[in-house]
């Protein structure tokens, strides 16, 4: 066996052996954190915000006359805008929002159940303020319960802290204010919203994504029917099933010129920020999009650096065993004894790093968890990192190990 000669032949030359394991073990340690950051966050990217984005947009309109600032001139222009709108063949439905989904800027405020004085629960959470159509304009699944009517919608001033007395919430919000309560249970239900405002669940939704991207709770929402006397305003436009892209420039106009109100409600405002939910969605995660980027390129590199340095090594051991290697064909042994005898001189030393970095990779990775809530690495990534890195040892020592194959009995009679 020659497993005992080679591990004899790495101590007297140990030198660049132990700097490629370490090399190794450096290397794992760094590639399976990352690969957990990233799977992480990509599981954050591509998780489902409630709405149908594909056939979603959202544009602004701004007053900065001052009478666009007045409340009338406010309500006429809003009714006036979602009358227009609504009535456009291809689109589905449209509504004034208070904030858009995974755009950032979040609206949150603090409730409390009341089912039980002696143990209530306060928690925040983000909020939106529509209409009657607002949840068809998102798209979103209402699993229980019924929609807003006109009558339950309100005019709110910009600064009130009223609420109307119906709320719509996700089931994630409602789970958690009354202990994991199915959806069907959770109407009528009721609760206090900033305060002492007290609210009943009207109809519970599947999913709703807070403005929030990356907040713990980003799921823990809810929808009051509420809309704003502000010159400011969002609207949330769904169009049939591949009429965004040409809806999108045919709203932007039409709020322009004020449609069939005309140009008094058009006047001393201005039309923009139009985007998709596509687009919103890019915009909210560019920075974990950007982050995973530079992980992988990080771990491409440093996984090519590793092949490298084991390329390297092995071919210097080629090279300054010539005379051997010969001497070895002149005995009698075949090419595959040379081949095997570099595989297996790689293998050692990998697995060497394998096992330091396995404990890397874990200390590392506990490390990780208590400082910053790191996602721990799963059960099978250190088999996994341990079975790529031998498998990328052995890719780059072959190379290497076939030219010491070719090597002739007759170069033992030359000087090295």
């Amino acid at each position: 066996m020659e497993v005992g000669p080679i591990f004899r032949a790495l101590l007297r030359n140990k030198t660049g052996a132990i700097l490629i394991a370490i090399q190794i073990a450096f290397t794992m340690t760094v590639v399976l954190n990352a690969w957990v950051m990233i799977r992480e966050q990509n599981a954050e990217v591509s998780r489902p915000s409630g709405l149908i984005e594909a056939d979603t947009f959202h544009l602004g309109s701004y007053g900065y006359s001052p009478e666009m600032q007045t409340p009338d001139m406010i309500r006429a222009v809003i009714e006036n805008d979602l009358r227009e709108v609504n009535a456009l063949p291809g689109v589905i439905a449209a509504a004034q929002m208070n904030t858009i989904p995974l755009s950032g800027s979040n609206w949150g405020t603090g409730v409390t159940t009341m089912h039980d004085p002696d143990n209530e629960y306060s928690m925040g959470v983000s909020y939106y303020l529509g209409d009657e159509n607002t949840l068809t304009a998102l798209g979103v699944e209402l699993i229980a319960g019924e929609d807003f009517t006109a009558e339950d919608v309100v005019w709110q001033e910009p600064f009130g802290n009223t609420w109307p007395p119906v709320v719509i919430v996700t089931k994630a919000l409602g789970a958690r204010l009354f202990r994991d309560v199915e959806p069907e249970d959770l109407l009528g239900r009721t609760f206090k919203v900033s305060g002492d405002n007290v609210v009943t669940i009207k109809g519970v939704l599947d999913t709703l994504q807070s403005p929030a991207s990356g907040n713990w709770n980003v799921e823990m929402t809810m929808v009051s029917p509420q809309r704003r006397l502000t010159s400011s305003v969002r609207y949330m436009v769904r169009t049939e099933p591949g009429e965004r892209d040409r809806m999108m420039p045919i709203v932007e106009e039409l709020l322009r010129t004020g449609g069939e109100g005309g140009e008094s409600l058009a006047r001393g405002r201005l039309v923009r920020n139009l985007y998709s939910m596509e687009e919103t969605r890019r915009e909210s995660y560019n920075l974990d999009i950007g982050l995973n980027n530079l992980l992988s390129f990080v771990m491409i590199v440093l996984l090519l650096i590793t092949a490298l340095g084991t390329l390297g090594l092995a071919s210097f051991s080629v090279t300054r065993r010539t005379k051997q290697i010969g001497i070895r064909r002149a005995l009698g042994a075949s090419e595959h004894d040379i081949r095997r005898y570099f595989l297996l001189e790689n293998l050692m030393i990998s697995g060497f790093g394998v096992v330091l970095g396995s404990l890397m990779t874990v200390g590392f990775n506990v490390w990780l968890v208590d400082l910053m809530n790191f996602p721990k690495i799963d059960w099978w990534g250190i088999p996994l990192g341990i079975v790529c890195l031998l498998l990328l040892g052995q890719v780059s020592v072959w190379g290497p190990a076939n030219r010491a194959c070719q090597i002739s009995p007759a170069s033992a009679t030359r000087t090295v």
